[in-house]
């Protein structure tokens, strides 16, 4: 769109001029031809007056008549096309005027924001029209006040100009009609004055004669105007003088002018450079002159022959097929073609047209070729200049002045007394009205014609020369007057002419103008169209209606009115009218964006079917701009599909690629069958484009690669199990990635590093990643190893409705040699010029570069409709150095199925339809989110997960599991196989293991593992145990083996696996047993192993490498163990066994919790067994003397041992005791694998616990007393250690379970942990509850009241009562009965004591009541002694008895504390059970 260079009154005043015909002798035609012009021609560019003129009105009134044109233009007698309708040609000429001027290319791109919305338009002149600028309001303003400019196009104006010009004459207006005729003679002539005789009578036998319809005349006495026309070069000047005074004295001096031109020759002066005024004015044709019409012709079917359309299709009616685009009449606008074949485009092929070859060059419209006015120098151009000036000022104004006084004199003379003056003329003419067709018939559509004397034609006629020389007050005023009285004789084409030049007359009154009457247009225009069927004529009138209403900024009645006229009879009519309403809604104070995009739209389609392509490709781009990214899908795919139709018919190629692609990778919501379409078309269009361009492949859009998920795998894919033999997991791709997973595997690779180097983990650790993906950390370049393959993962997504066929699908790759980089930092865009590449060319075809990196090709990748499917591609490095995996090639083609190919022949054009092209694999890194410029701005870091480092040889091992189970019973023991191969070239060392759940299994030591078969088939039978024959027998005491936990203990990072030599060699494999032991809780466990090896060699890129390993082992419920202690009563020196304190029975409670789960019968326990390093299970208290203890479901037993300590010169403290009690017929060495093994493992694993558990009871304890921290502590200490048990059981049992009609044997152990006297212990694990809400407190809390003692510290002394159970004495003879009594005192702690004994206590209890309690102690009544630790004191005492009964002795009350502790810790001692005696009396 640019601003007219016109304003609209000087528009509107160009469109109606004085015509005048032209009449040449051969001669004075040969003159002017000597520059390349005919004599129109040559006046042309002067037709413009620089000076003003008058006239005088009837009223004698100068009107002054300014920057007035003329019209020039030879007579030409041809027959008058009908009025309503161009002919062909003059059609032709307008489709070539609109198709050769095209915007300019390379022109700046303005961008234009209005609201959301950034339109580009690619003119410099825009500006000053649009109103989204930062300068609208003024422009606006200066616009709408000034009426000087309008908004408009170069090639609408070129259309309108032209529109305009070849308008033919009609009879109802007088506006194009010949005022003059200009009769032109050379001087050469021999006798000129009978030239201008025979010019003259010429002129006369055309206007006169009847024989010619064409042209028409204004008025009967058409001015003559004789020109004698001089050749400076040739002819005499003074015989050229002479004759024109002789035309002076006959024509008189305002009838004739002398022109003298060709002032020099075309040889001479070359280097002077004349100005070339006429090739501006002579491409636009004069179809007024005959010779035009056959020139046009020949040049129309020139270009259409050039385009390879035929000339019927440049006559505005183009097949739809031809085209490519659907151009039926009934189709929508907004219709998609998809009816064509299967690659439509290639019809199109053929048809491609190029508008610059096309288009007529402004040259060769001229009469021959070269400059113009060769012959005229600057004075010439003057004289042409003033000759105009003179004819007009002297010749044409004067005589139109005349004419329109005549014509006033006589409507005026004849007005008499009637209502008008058309009334009046009727009666004085006679009103002689002719009807169009005979009585009989009913009107025309046109109502009546008037024949050419009749008064109303006269005011008309009136009105007309008025207008013509801008007297537009009387032209309005007579306008008006013939309206009413045209309509009241039902002449509607009459009226629509009277009422369109009114409004325009009002319209250009200067002064205190009329409103635009615009209802006065509206009316003319319904008139033309609907009733008189004109369209031309309706249509001139919407063109000036138009640009009046824009100038005056009414642009929404300007877009109705354009809107409204168009229609199916012309195209280009309606493309360029309602490109023009586009505009107007886009320059509205509130822009209507979307409807200027949409009436693009219907402009672009309307300009394909008149087959202006660029203009229609134009059209589309600018409605583009606004659908774009907004949503409207379906409207986006239209305007791609059809740019890039255009593009291709206009051999843009590349344009037509980029269109295509935007329809195929928008999420489309086309059906099936037009995706199919749209895909057809573009891989037909990338065939050709790939044809021309040869240096690499294209980019292909389809399908979506989702690049940020590409995952690498470096190395061999895991082998699955071979027969029994089952592989370790690892990793593959076939897993998701895990974040909590990942971090767990990393510290259990950092524990081995740390392992494997001195406890220290090095600084430039890095955990290995085999499998990378977008999660993982991709900043360093991953690691690869030479012979090793890498897998690239990559995601397709098929984004349309039908399927895609991907064949020879393969990676890109840049490989640098070790040597050949300095750098391994270098990345992918600094390569240097030396790297190897397997890039192809689509004429050289894929290089390959196996000795380098062997790429694996798939052969075939099928992708379904809006599948999204993953495609594994794989390299095999052979060479050290940098590689870069830079993206995909492949072949893509459209799924030929039975659905979508109709015929044989469509199936061989899908074949064809197979690209080659490549897609790069770009990967964004993670946003930077550390300094504070990377949070201000977004930036991403590197993701080098493509550019792997591939380094020298390193070892690569496989485990695989024999009978490894699935499924274990809580704390069963099982013997399964690891076999570690060596599958590459390199020995391997360090062989060492972690893993998430070390208590589940043990590999054994040297020290400790019995002696077990290699090969796992010789061990179907055996006990996983190392055992000895040795029946039950009542009483035996424990066997006991002193143990070190340095023979058990493995650290707790990584597990040194034993190997034979320590290395494993290449090919080597080895097997080695494996102890497991089901976990203690039930439900599925995920254990995970993780072994680590390192090379032989060292120094190398890769330090260590790990080999995953995960199980799910299922645990079912086995058996519970409670285990609680208590202090024995029996006084110490009783105990025959020991020679120290007493000591202490433990109670074993077994429940078979097992609810027959896994086919379990019954449970025997076998063997109870300790150890500990203060105490130890001495013997099995078994009353009944029963040999086994079987256990069926939900069955409970209850044994009972006593326990002792340890000698104290027997037990250093890091020795273990382990003491074995069996109760069947063999004894299970418990201190050796596996079963020590699993009791260090899982005492291990359970002291992390208790210690964190341990202080915090501690110091809420300590809170509690009221002396300082330090007693408190002493004081807790003491108490705790007077408890304190550590005696850790192990219950060994054996299932018997019933699996496929065969009896099998498990077996099992389980582990508990005595830590306190008379505190319950278990072998299951307590639930953890959830944590209780604790209130917010806002108060500070009083201080703690002082607490007494804890009850911990009543256990420091252990009393016995000796005395004999029954005593006979005789009250007769001695009324006081006395008996001796000894208290024996045992200090359990291991500090120094205060006893305090009070013997007057009298108990309250009621169970001391029962008894006869009326007896006294005799004595020494109080006593305060002090007891070293561990010792043991015996007390007598007496008690005397009153008589006979049973009597309780147990009353003495015993206080004890710390010797060093104050009086406030002094403690009551817990006493023993009764102590009765029986006092008999005779």
């Amino acid at each position: 769109m640019a601003q007219c260079v016109q304003s609209v009154q000087e528009f509107v005043q160009d469109s109606f001029v004085p015509m005048v015909a032209v009449l040449c002798s051969d001669e004075a035609e040969r003159v002017t031809r000597k520059n390349n012009l005919s004599f129109t021609e040559l006046l042309r560019p002067f037709c413009r007056l620089t000076s003003e003129g008058h006239i005088r009105d009837p009223n004698n009134q100068v009107q002054a008549v300014k920057n007035l044109r003329i019209c020039v233009n030879n007579v030409v007698t041809s027959p008058s096309p009908a009025s309503a309708a161009l002919s062909p040609a003059q059609r032709r000429l307008l489709n070539e005027v609109v198709l050769s001027c095209q915007p300019q290319e390379g022109a700046g791109t303005n961008v234009l924001t209005t609201g959301d919305y950034d339109l580009n338009v690619s003119d410099d002149s825009f500006k000053a029209s649009l109103p989204w600028y930062s300068v609208w309001r003024e422009t606006r303003l200066e616009i709408n006040s000034s009426k000087y400019h309008t908004v408009t196009t170069p090639w609408f104006e070129a259309y309108r100009e032209n529109f305009l010009q070849s308008m033919p004459a009609a009879d109802h207006e007088f506006l194009n009609h010949y005022l003059a005729c200009l009769l032109v003679v050379s001087s050469t002539e021999a006798v000129p004055v009978e030239q201008f005789l025979k010019l003259s009578q010429e002129q006369h036998r055309i206007q006169h004669s009847g024989e010619y319809t064409n042209p028409k005349w204004f008025i009967p006495n058409t001015l003559k105007y004789y020109v004698l026309l001089h050749d400076m070069s040739e002819a005499d000047e003074q015989r050229a003088d002479a004759v024109y005074e002789d035309m002076k004295q006959r024509y008189g001096p305002q009838g004739c002018y002398l022109l003298k031109m060709n002032s020099r020759t075309a040889s001479a002066e070359e280097d002077e450079q004349i100005p070339d005024p006429w090739s501006q004015y002579l491409h636009k044709n004069n179809l007024r002159n005959q010779d035009a019409f056959d020139e046009l012709a020949a040049a129309a079917n020139d270009a259409a022959d050039e385009n390879n359309v035929s000339a019927a299709e440049l006559d505005c009616k183009y097949p739809a097929e031809k085209d490519g685009v659907s151009a039926s009449l009934d189709s929508h606008p907004l219709q998609l073609d998809t009816g064509s074949s299967s690659g439509s485009l290639q019809t199109l092929g053929a048809v491609s047209s190029d508008p610059k070859k096309g288009s007529r060059d402004p040259e060769s419209l001229a009469s021959g070729a070269g400059s113009h006015g060769a012959c005229l120098t600057l004075n010439d151009h003057d004289h042409i200049r003033q000759f105009i000036q003179e004819f007009t000022f002297r010749g044409l104004l004067p005589h139109v002045e005349k004419n329109i006084r005549q014509l006033n004199d006589q409507l005026v003379s004849r007005k008499g007394l009637s209502r008008s003056l058309f009334t009046a003329t009727k009666k004085w003419f006679g009103g002689g009205k002719v009807p169009e067709k005979s009585i009989s018939e009913p009107k025309s559509t046109c109502g009546l014609l008037y024949p050419p004397e009749a008064p109303e034609l006269q005011i008309r006629k009136m009105a007309d020369l008025c207008f013509l020389v801008q007297h537009y007050e009387l032209a309005y005023s007579c306008y008006h007057t013939a309206k009413k009285d045209f309509l009241s004789d039902q002449a509607m084409l009459y009226a629509a002419g009277a009422l369109e030049m009114a409004a325009v007359s009002a319209f250009l009154q200067g002064g205190a103008p009329r409103p635009y009457p615009a209802h006065y247009m509206d009316t003319a225009i319904q008139t033309y169209r609907d009733v008189c069927k004109n369209m031309l004529l309706a249509e001139r009138c919407a063109l000036l209606s138009a640009e009046i209403l824009k100038s005056q900024g009414k642009y929404s009645e300007a877009a109705a009115l354009l809107i409204k006229m168009t229609s199916e009879d012309s195209d280009l009519r309606s493309a360029l009218l309602l490109e023009q309403a586009a505009h107007c809604f886009i320059n509205m104070r509130n822009p209507m964006v979307r409807k200027f995009a949409f009436h693009m739209i219907l402009a672009g389609h309307r300009f394909s079917k008149a087959g202006q392509r660029r203009h229609a490709l134009r059209c589309y781009c600018q409605a583009m701009q606004v659908y774009k990214e907004r949503g409207w899908s379906l409207a986006e795919d239209h305007i791609n599909f059809t740019i890039g139709r255009q593009s291709f018919t206009l051999r843009q190629p590349e344009d037509a690629v980029t269109a295509f692609r935007q329809i195929l990778i928008n999420d489309s919501r086309q059906t099936a069958t037009q995706q199919g379409a749209f895909l057809r078309e573009y891989l037909y269009v990338y065939k050709s484009v790939v044809g021309s361009n040869a240096d690499s492949l294209p980019q292909l859009p389809l399908p979506c690669i989702h690049s940020s998920a590409t995952r690498v795998y470096f190395g061999h894919e895991r082998r699955l199990a071979e027969g029994e033999k089952q592989a370790a997991t690892h990793v593959s791709l076939d897993q998701e990635y895990d974040q909590d997973l990942s971090a767990m595997w990393c510290g259990l690779e950092e524990q081995l590093v740390a392992s494997a180097n001195r406890w220290m983990v090095p600084a430039n650790f890095q955990p290995t990643q085999c499998c990378l993906n977008s999660q993982t950390d991709n900043l360093r370049h991953p690691l690869a190893v030479v012979e090793e393959p890498i897998i690239v993962e990559v995601t397709f997504r098929n984004p349309l409705k039908v399927s895609l066929t991907l064949s020879s699908l393969s990676l890109l790759w840049r490989f640098t040699d070790d040597e050949s980089s300095s750098s391994t930092e270098r990345t992918a865009k600094e390569l240097p010029a030396e790297a190897i590449t397997n890039e192809e060319t689509p004429a050289g075809g894929m290089t390959q570069k196996d000795d380098i990196v062997t790429t694996e090709v798939i052969q075939e990748f099928y992708m379904g409709p809006e599948e999204t499917k993953t495609a594994r591609l794989r390299l095999l490095p052979h060479r050290t150095g940098q590689l870069n995996i830079g993206g995909i090639v492949y072949n893509l083609a459209a799924a030929s199925s039975g659905e979508t190919a109709a015929s044989t022949e469509d199936q061989q054009t899908s074949d064809l339809m197979v690209v080659r092209g490549r897609q790069d694999l770009k990967i964004r890194g993670p946003r930077l989110n550390l300094t504070k410029e990377d949070k201000m701005v977004v930036r991403h870091g590197p993701d080098r997960r493509l550019d792997p480092i591939i380094t020298p040889p390193m070892p690569l091992m496989e485990v695989f599991f024999l009978q490894f189970p699935t499924a274990l019973l809580c704390g069963e023991i099982r013997k399964a196989y690891v076999e570690f191969c060596n599958v590459s070239g390199v020995a391997l060392c360090g062989l060492r293991v972690a893993s998430t759940h070390p208590d589940f299994f043990t590999f054994g030591s040297q020290a400790t593992t019995p002696l077990t078969p290699v090969s796992p088939t010789s061990a179907e039978n055996c006990s996983a145990y190392k055992t000895l024959a040795t029946p039950l027998q009542p009483g035996s005491v424990a066997s006991e083996i002193l143990v070190s936990a340095k023979d058990f203990s493995q650290p707790a990072g990584g597990m040194e696996i034993p190997l034979d030599g320590g290395t494993l060699q290449p090919g080597e494999s080895t097997q080695l047993p494996l102890w497991l032991r089901g976990p203690d809780q039930e439900g599925v466990h995920e254990i995970n192993f993780l072994f680590y090896y390192e090379s032989t060699q060292k120094e190398l890129k890769i330090s260590h490498r790990v080999l995953r390993h995960t199980v799910f082992i299922c645990a079912s419920r086995s058996l519970s163990v409670q285990a609680s202690a208590c202090r024995s009563s029996v006084p110490p020196h009783q105990c025959v066994e020991e020679t120290g304190s007493g000591g202490t029975l433990v109670f074993i409670d077994v429940e078979n919790i097992n609810a027959s789960e896994g086919g379990v019968r019954e449970f025997h326990i076998v063997q109870v067994s300790s150890s500990s390093q203060r105490w130890r299970l001495h013997k099995y208290i078994n009353p009944n003397q029963e040999k086994d203890c079987k256990l069926s479901s939900r069955e409970r037993a209850k044994l009972c041992f006593r326990a002792t300590r340890c000698r104290p010169h027997q037990a250093p403290v890091e020795k273990f005791t382990f003491a074995d009690l069996n109760l069947g017929n063999e004894r299970i060495i418990s201190s050796s694998t596996p079963c020590g093994d699993f009791f260090f493992r899982c005492r291990q694993t359970s002291e992390p616990r208790q210690q964190d558990v341990t202080p915090s009871r501690t110091a809420s304890g300590g809170r509690t007393h009221g002396g300082g921290p330090s007693e408190d502590c002493d004081v807790n200490s003491i108490a705790r250690k007077c408890d304190e048990m550590d005696l850790n059981i192990i219950v060994i049992w054996k299932a018997y379970v019933v699996e496929d009609n065969k009896q099998l044997i498990l077996e099992g152990q389980l582990h508990v942990a005595l830590q306190t006297i008379g505190k319950e212990a278990s072998s299951l694990t307590p639930k953890e509850d959830a944590q209780e809400m604790v209130l917010l407190k806002f108060k500070s809390e009083l201080p703690p009241p002082v607490v007494l003692p804890s009850a911990q510290l009543s256990q420091l002394i252990k009393t016995n009562l000796h005395y004999p159970e029954t005593y006979t004495h005789l009250f007769d003879q001695d009324s006081l009965c006395l008996v001796p009594v000894t208290l024996i005192l045992s200090n359990c702690s291991v500090v120094q004591v205060d006893v305090f004994i009070d013997l007057r206590h009298k108990s309250s209890s009621p169970e001391s009541l029962e008894v006869h309690s009326s007896f006294s102690w005799v004595g020494q009544t109080q006593y305060k002694l002090q007891l070293k630790p561990q010792e043991v004191l015996g007390l007598t005492l007496r008690a005397c008895f009153l008589r006979a009964g049973v009597y309780n002795l147990n009353t003495p009350r015993v206080f004890a504390k710390p010797a060093e502790q104050s009086a406030m810790c002094e403690t009551s001692q817990q006493t023993a059970s009764p102590a009765l005696i029986i006092i008999n009396g005779a």
